[in-house]
This record gives structure tokens, C-alpha cells and sequence, in this order.
């Protein structure tokens, strides 16, 4: 392997972002960003690098597993990686922004860094964009932040949007009404095994595979969850489930809504109605969001994140758009008048290349001769 290659190794699930990726990158999350302040939700910064227990207290208790950790030599004290913005905003809610009114609405966008990927998503650095909605627990709060996140993937050009609604305290609420086994209850269910859930036996068993079986369009399962009003937490669910289908029936009529109500992977700390978004023929979910509470507060809170590795790829191949050539020696002034007109103008360094060759070897798709702008090679 030459020297060269050797240096432009990167560990896994890291790579560069060259152009025009990384331009079409920085344009799409601050399209994102700029839908979420169109509802109100002002951006926040939080800083990359935080103290261990700081980040990982609270929701961010769930993202231990994935953070890399670190020694800063000045405190001498453990620091963490973010691997999640959400427990950042959520932290900064409870503390520096305490005393703001309510409801509180926050958004953010940045890079994440995870020790490891999955098998879906195999990258370990990557961007989020979200939006925190703190200090309301109702249906219409739940609605606005599915109705935000749809509206911002759709606005930059997603489409074949679908949104799977679920509710992963759920299945543990059966599980203790009806005095079933949660571990063996949750192990079956977490890989959709009918055969296994059937195993439990009893009567209990026979709710879960019903559960199961409900999964699919939200109008059916939220039907078939009314089948069991006897049973609270099941009715408790299929009450807010419908309330918030309400809403979205209002605010997005077109959006494709499904409801699982026994999913739960990845929604460690989510503690109420939660959501994953997912668009046709695009690998892994676009984000996912949900209603949790607040460390030290107990405030209700719920939000979403948006992963732009995948919106990027539900979105069409970047190109580097119209370039035009500025032969040598070009006056300034033209120069910057073409740049003030949204050209992006590249100027020649070469003396003795012709236009033609030059517009060629740099990408151009215009040359600026005699005063005007014409396409290369006509």
C-alpha cells in the first residue's frame, strides 16, 4: 500500500464528505433548520464535548453504550462525545432555560459521533437536525412534532413519507396487569415471533398476539385495539393513539400514518406516544422522535431527530449546478458582477490555456467571452 493510500485510510463508519456532498449537506440542514423556526422553534447550540455525568444523566442515560469517552487534561475529570443531541437540549431545557415559559421549543442540528453503527446504519458519524417541544403533555403537542418533522422532510424534497406510530411503555403495562412473564414477553415481541408469544400461554398470550396482529394502518389498529377496553393501559393507548391520529388528520391529511403497538427498539427513554419516519425504497428510518421527561424536573417533553445521512439519501445525487470561467485576467469588476448575480465564477491562473480547455479541466459549464456568458463547447 503506497504512503498515500495509507494516509487516506479513516476508521470505520467515518469517512470524508467531499463535493458537492458537502455542500448539498450544509444546504439541506439549514433548509431543516429553517422550516423548524418557521413553527417557532429557536436553534440552540450545545458544545460537542460535555462532562460524562452531565451527558449521560437523564434520557442521556440510554446513550452510555454508544459514547466514546475521554480524559480533559485540565479538570482531569471524564468527558463524553455526544451521541445524541436530544439529552443535550434536554439538559440545557432543565437548567439554563428553567425559568423560560412554557411550552419551550428548541431545535439544533450538528454531528454526532458513536462508537459503533449498526447494521442499518453502519455510519458512526453523521449529522441530526430535530426540534424539542418541553413542558406540554397533550395529543396536539405529539401531533405538532410529527406534523414539523413531515413537513420539513417533505418541504426539502422527501417524498413516499410514512410515519409508524407506537408506544413502548406499553407492552410492559400489559405485561403487569396481566402478570406475565416481561422478559420472555418482550423477547418474542422484539423480533415479531408469534410462535414465541403463543408459548406464554394463558389468556395473557392471547392479548399479546393480538397486539401483535393489530400492527399495520392506523385506523385498523387503533380499531383493533378498542377490542380491549377492559384491559387499561390498552385502552389508555388506543384513547391517545386516536387523539393524536385526530390531529394529524387535521394538520396532514395526506401523510401515511401506521401504528405498531408493540415496537420499542431504539426508544429507551422514550415514556409515551413515540414515532419513527421512514420514506419508499430508502435504507434505515429517516428519524424518529417521542415523549419523555426531563431530569430533575420531571417535566413532559417530546421532540424528534432527523438523520441526514439517511434524508440524504431519499433525496436526489447533488451536482455542482452551472460554473462559469473567467479567462484570464478577467477585470474584477466583471468578475464580481457575475458573482453578484449568483454565478459561481472561476477565475483562470493559467496565462497560456485556452477557455475551452480550461472551462474542461475545472468543471465549467459556461465561459464568460466578449462581455457575455456562454455555454463551453458551443
Amino acid at each position: 500500500m503506497s504512503d498515500g493510500a495509507q494516509r487516506s485510510l479513516l476508521p470505520n463508519g467515518l469517512r470524508d464528505v467531499l463535493a458537492p456532498e458537502a455542500a448539498h449537506e450544509a444546504r439541506v440542514l439549514e433548509a431543516l433548520l429553517a422550516h423548524f423556526h418557521r413553527y417557532g422553534y429557536d436553534r440552540i447550540e450545545p458544545p460537542l464535548v460535555e462532562f460524562e455525568e452531565n451527558l449521560l444523566d437523564g434520557v442521556g442515560s440510554a446513550m452510555g453504550p454508544h459514547t466514546f469517552r475521554l480524559m480533559d487534561p485540565v479538570s482531569q475529570r471524564m468527558m463524553g462525545v455526544r451521541a445524541d443531541m436530544t439529552p443535550q437540549i434536554a439538559r440545557i431545557a432543565a437548567t439554563r432555560l428553567h425559568k423560560q415559559p412554557r411550552p419551550l421549543r428548541l431545535a439544533y442540528g450538528g454531528s454526532v459521533l458513536r462508537v459503533s453503527g449498526t447494521q442499518l446504519r453502519p455510519e458512526r458519524e453523521f449529522k441530526q437536525a430535530g426540534c424539542e417541544l418541553i413542558g406540554v403533555d397533550s395529543p396536539e403537542a405529539d401531533a405538532e412534532a410529527i406534523e414539523v418533522a413531515s413537513g420539513a422532510l417533505r418541504e426539502i424534497g422527501v417524498g413516499a413519507l410514512s410515519v409508524d406510530i407506537c408506544l413502548p411503555t406499553l407492552v410492559p403495562a400489559v405485561c403487569e396487569a396481566l402478570d406475565l412473564d416481561l422478559a420472555a414477553a418482550l423477547k418474542a415481541l422484539d423480533v415479531k415471533d408469534a410462535v414465541a408469544v403463543d408459548a406464554l400461554g394463558g389468556e395473557g398470550a392471547g392479548v399479546l398476539k393480538a397486539l401483535l396482529a393489530a400492527s399495520g394502518p392506523a385506523r385498523s389498529a387503533i380499531d383493533a385495539l378498542g377490542g380491549f377496553s377492559a384491559i387499561a393501559p390498552i385502552a389508555a393507548a388506543a384513547d391517545r393513539f386516536e387523539a393524536v391520529l385526530a390531529c394529524l388528520s387535521r394538520a396532514v391529511p395526506d401523510l401515511t400514518v401506521t401504528v405498531d403497538p408493540v415496537e420499542r427498539k431504539g426508544f429507551e427513554y422514550q415514556q409515551g406516544v413515540s414515532f419513527t419516519f421512514f420514506a419508499r425504497g430508502v435504507r434505515g428510518e429517516l428519524g424518529r422522535g417521542g415523549r419523555y421527561r426531563l431530569a430533575g424536573r420531571d417535566e413532559a417533553a417530546t421532540g424528534f431527530t432527523l438523520y441526514l445521512d439517511s434524508i440524504l439519501r431519499a433525496m436526489p445525487a447533488p451536482s455542482r449546478g452551472a460554473r462559469v470561467l473567467l479567462p484570464w485576467r478577467t477585470p474584477a469588476a466583471e468578475a464580481a458582477r457575475l458573482r453578484e448575480e449568483g454565478w459561481v465564477a472561476i477565475a483562470a491562473l493559467d496565462a497560456d490555456a485556452t477557455p475551452a480547455a480550461e472551462a474542461e479541466r475545472l468543471g465549467c459549464t459556461h465561459i464568460y467571452l466578449d462581455g457575455k456568458v456562454v455555454e463551453a463547447g458551443a
